[in-house]
């Protein structure tokens, strides 16, 4: 046993993380970081030879032999675990200081298998990164959780077999590349049925009356009211209709535009009086403190921020020591907490915006976890946003600044009021009696509301813009008589649901069951990285593709994308992680079956695949005889004209019809068109403007070629036409007519022959290096417009060069330094001196996007990480943890190394674990 004043070893997962808890623990400390998992399932193609042939070939875990992995450590952490075996043989205790949650349990688990020590190891758990909280979890350890292991390893082998044994169904099916997944499958279908549901949608109008009314003689207290009833009947509004525009209910009345203006005629001329003043209380209570959930989607209602973004900028909140843990599903706040929130509150904003008693939130979500506190500022006693605004910029002050508000907010007092409701009636000259209501809300103790109020989603936009209206009716009584002022027929249209947007995808994954705190960002991501799904704006669309896809998986995988069956299995992982259920039992169930229980197994779903056709899978109907088709090079509508019809009349010529016999007609989908925009009368539009194969700029003088403008699924370009008896060729025989994009500068309307000739005429010899001999030419590539000149590639800084350079300029382009990416020489943003290298470090802009670099190491910025708003500790985070990965080894020599030694890999090999 090593001896109390010994050296003692932290592993951590980030660097950040490391070099602060190395701050708090002291000399005797030596803190290090693990980078994340050292280890996992490798892919069959990177296992030794002898392995693929064996019982783990196939997912790297034997399905057979109580479903053991075989783990190996990831290359690119070789040198890291013999970074952490070196500080491991001077050290006299280890301590696992990885997240407390299934991952980061998984994470230690991992350690302690390839560090395998010889001294005693403890689990230090902390949910902030405070002093107090790192000195406390230093002598307050535990053991290792092997049932969150267990239910970890559950996770990512059931991950696996899902994967692995599906994602190949979709290559022969739909498209080769594809991917499935236990989560990200479930939300790319919850995006499809949204989309179904406004593509079945049909629009229904109806009309009311608003009206401007004031106590007569009082023109200086008007206010506005809406026509509400007819003859004792409610007027129609839009939740009275049906998505197929039809009425839900025969018990109401439904203006068309005639029958309102009439009554607005009718109302001007009449008496009208209060027939009724009913008021009652207002109160409303504050949200609770900040999950996982609720803080991607309050961050993306109030600052715009991707759930992804989010959770990277909240883990450097917490990793610095600013906010608790962020992956949670707990609403509950620490007995310190709550004392630090309500004393915050009554210093702020006085005693009397502080209840008597702490306010404690219990979750309401399915498959709730209260293994942490809610997110909420670090410490024993919160600092403000002035307090912090030294220290943070941008959007780590913004959402420091959201999570405060919220945790102040929770322990504050209701906000209070009341609201009036007024009924104003009349008879109109045809005898009929109409009804007007006006509600009017007025607060009188703000409460919570001095601190934080919710962001509210764009489908409740409309309907709580009228709730939430801070408005003050006149004083009135029943048998006031009212002048009025005016009085318009108002038309509406009924609206389709709307949309996802990543808030509100969270939300409704949340409340099905469906995933895990820590895995809401990477699903959202994941989807939109497959092309499952993109953006607009803030809506997530699906694409055709994951029409396909889902509509394969809902008629051949039904239960795998079964919403409920997918939250039981987070319910069964939670039961494997309180030791309720074991591991081996439930794999071999949901792989195998049960036949007792009738319960179909992954395996046995993926036997028929023949009975799938491929070709009605990715057919997607939309009406008259149009359909949409996934094909290999993208989505593309189609109709079947049969055998005997004028195609441009629709009538029969000939003969009786027969069904398919005629030639389809064909048109590319733009990217741009969303799916419920694609009505029958726009792929009649796209179906017609492709049967014109372009417009017509003029003939070739060198060939005699016509010239034509297009617009394909890439963008405008044109393109030449070539004879018949060239068109025809095919195999080494087949000629290629020169194509060429449009310039972003260019409009497909307008482009003349002469400037579709100079485009198809790139790439364009510039001249010949007089030192080397070589020809130096201009073309646009992937990445822009470039110069080339044998195998030594120059970027360029606009399209129009390609045209206008000189043999001069394009040499002196050469006699300068080769720089590595496009105008990459230019630093975009300084971030000061690197706390490890000591180098100055700057942003900068390359060919595969912006990184930060000290000279020596270069690191690219994640998607969501901003160029002009990165801070300095992000950019010194980044650089931290690429030479934490060490040189990227390349894949020829992983090659030739695994060859070398696959045997001796392969013998040394344990069922569960490897080097």
């Amino acid at each position: 046993m090593a001896a109390a004043t010994g050296r003692k070893l932290v592993i951590v997962e980030s660097p950040a993380k490391a070099k602060k808890i190395g701050e708090f623990l002291g000399k005797d400390y030596d803190v290090d970081a693990s980078v994340g998992h050292i280890r996992d399932l490798p892919t069959p193609s990177e296992m030794p030879a002898d392995m693929k042939k064996g019982p783990y070939g196939k997912f790297a875990v034997d399905v057979n032999n109580g479903f053991d992995a075989y783990y190996v450590v990831d290359p690119d952490k070789k040198k890291k675990v013999s970074e952490l075996k070196r500080l491991l043989k001077g050290a006299d205790e280890l301590l696992l200081a990885t997240d407390e949650d299934r991952e980061g349990e998984a994470i230690a688990w991992h350690l302690l298998e390839v560090l395998k020590p010889k001294v005693p190891v403890k689990r230090m758990v902390f949910h902030e990164i405070t002093k107090e909280a790192i000195q406390r979890a230093a002598h307050e350890t535990r053991d290792l959780d092997t049932r969150l292991v267990d239910a970890q390893e559950t996770r990512r082998i059931l991950d696996r077999l899902y994967g692995y044994e599906v994602s190949p169904v979709l290559w022969r099916k739909v498209r080769q590349g594809l991917s499935a997944g236990r989560v990200q499958s479930v939300a790319t279908r919850m995006v499809v049925e949204r989309e179904r549901l406004r593509m079945a949608f049909r629009s229904a109008s109806y009309w009311d009356v608003e009206g401007e009314f004031a106590p007569e003689s009082a023109a200086g207290q008007a206010f506005t009211a809406r026509l509400t009833g007819v003859d004792g009947r409610r007027v129609a509004s839009g939740r009275d209709f049906k998505d197929d525009g039809t009425l839900k209910a025969d018990n109401v009345v439904h203006l068309d535009e005639a029958a309102a203006t009439a009554i607005a005629i009718s109302v001007t001329a009449a008496d009208v009086s209060v027939t009724s003043v009913a008021e009652k209380p207002y109160t409303r209570r504050p949200s609770a403190p900040f999950t996982t959930s609720t803080l991607q989607q309050e961050a993306s209602r109030k600052l715009r921020m991707s759930s992804k973004n989010a959770m990277r900028v909240a883990q450097r909140l917490y990793e610095n020591g600013y906010i608790t843990y962020m992956r949670t599903d707990s609403t509950t706040l620490s007995e310190s907490a709550l004392t630090a929130a309500r004393g915050q509150a009554r210093d702020l904003y006085g005693a009397e915006y502080v209840p008597d008693a702490p306010r404690r939130y219990e979750k309401k979500v399915k498959n709730a976890q209260e293994a942490h506190e809610a997110i909420r500022p670090a410490g024993d006693r919160f600092r403000t946003p002035a307090q912090v605004a030294g220290e943070l910029r941008g959007e780590e002050f913004a959402l420091y600044e959201l999570v405060w508000k919220r945790t102040v907010a929770s322990q504050m007092a209701d906000a209070r009021g009341s609201t009036a409701t007024v009924r104003l009636g009349a008879t109109l000259s045809d005898g009929r009696t109409v009804e007007f209501s006006a509600s009017g809300t007025v607060i009188t103790f703000r409460g919570f509301l001095a601190a934080y109020e919710e962001g509210r989603d764009e489908e409740t936009l409309a309907r709580s813009a009228q709730e939430a209206e801070e408005r003050r009716l006149p004083k009135l009584s029943e048998g006031v008589a009212l002048d009025v002022l005016r009085a318009e027929a108002d038309g509406h249209e009924t609206s389709p649901p709307a949309r996802y947007t990543e808030a509100t995808l969270v939300r409704a994954m949340e409340e099905k069951g469906i995933g895990r705190p820590s895995t809401y960002a990477a699903t959202v991501g994941t989807i939109q990285d497959r092309g499952y799904v993109r953006n607009r704006g803030s809506a997530l669309i699906p694409t055709w593709l994951a029409f396909a896809v889902t509509r394969l998986l809902e008629e051949h995988f039904s239960t795998l994308v079964d919403y409920d069956f997918t939250a039981s299995m987070e319910e069964d992982l939670d039961q494997i992680a309180g030791g309720q259920r074991e591991r081996v039992e439930w794999l071999e169930r949901f792989y195998f079956g049960d036949e007792a229980q009738s319960v179909e197994g992954l395996r046995h779903l993926v036997d028929d695949l023949g009975e799938i056709d491929a070709r009605e899978i990715s057919t997607i109907p939309i009406g008259d005889g149009m359909v949409v088709r996934v094909g290999r090079y993208g989505p593309y509508v189609e109709e079947v004209v049969p055998e005997g019809v004028d195609p441009a009349t629709g009538e029969v010529t000939d003969g009786a019809l027969v069904e398919g016999a005629g030639k389809p007609r064909r048109a590319t989908i733009t990217d741009d068109l969303a799916p419920d925009e694609m009505t029958p009368a726009k792929a009649r539009e796209l179906l017609e403007a492709a049967a014109d194969d372009g417009r017509v700029l003029g003939q070739d003088p060198e060939t005699g070629r016509d010239i034509i403008a297009k617009s394909g699924r890439y963008g405008p370009y044109v393109t030449e036409v070539l004879p018949d008896e060239l068109a025809a060729k095919k195999g080494k025989a087949k000629v290629k007519p020169r194509t060429a994009s449009l310039f972003q500068d260019m409009d497909l309307a307008t482009i003349d022959l002469e400037t579709a000739l100079r485009l198809l005429s790139l790439p364009r010899v510039v001249g010949t290096d007089p030192e080397s001999g070589d020809d130096i030419t201009a073309q646009n590539g992937r990445y822009g417009p470039y110069l080339k000149k044998g195998t030594d590639s120059r970027s360029l800084q606009s399209e129009p060069q390609l045209f206008t350079i000189t043999l001069e300029e394009a040499l002196a382009i050469y006699a300068q330094p080769k720089q590595r990416g496009r105008a990459a020489a230019t630093a975009l943003k300084e971030l000061g001196e690197d706390p490890a290298s000591g180098k100055p470090v700057v942003v900068k802009d390359g060919r595969f996007g912006p990184y930060v670099t000290d000279g020596e190491t270069n690191a690219t910025l994640r998607k969501d990480d901003d160029p002009d708003a990165i801070t300095p500790a992000r950019g010194f985070e980044l650089l931290a943890e690429k030479r934490a990965k060490g040189p990227t080894t390349r894949k020829r020599t992983t090659r030739k190394t695994t060859k070398k030694t696959a045997k001796k890999t392969a013998k040394k090999a344990t069922k569960k674990s490897s080097t």
